[in-house]
């Protein structure tokens, strides 16, 4: 498997669980301060779009790295509970990198 494939959903998982936590806090605002629901929808359709990247490419994943549906599925749904995206990121991060030749080489001194 490339380390493109790790990186890729390593971002996205980011990605995703921030977008997730600035969704929360806006909807905080929405509903207990009546404050910022423009904000609120922007913010609910980016998440949305950048959280159907992180579907993409956390399948990709999985199927390269053949995992079961229990797990595939607990992956996909991390992406919708605050900050669980972190969480599980760095666990499928320990489990994958054997997969694709150990951890990043260090830059070689010039």
């Amino acid at each position: 498997m490339k380390r493109s494939v790790l990186t890729r959903y390593r971002v996205m998982a980011y990605v995703t669980a921030v977008m997730l936590l600035v969704l929360c806090t806006c909807m905080v605002f929405k509903y207990g301060f009546d404050k910022g629901e423009d904000v609120t929808f922007a913010v609910s359709q980016v998440h949305g779009f950048l959280y159907i990247i992180y579907l993409i490419f956390a399948f990709d994943l999985g199927s390269k790295a053949k995992w079961s549906f229990g797990k595939l599925l607990w992956v996909l749904l991390s992406g919708t509970i605050p900050f669980a995206a972190f969480f599980v990121e760095r666990k499928v991060t320990r489990q994958v990198e054997p997969l694709v030749g150990g951890p990043v080489p260090a830059v070689a001194k010039a």
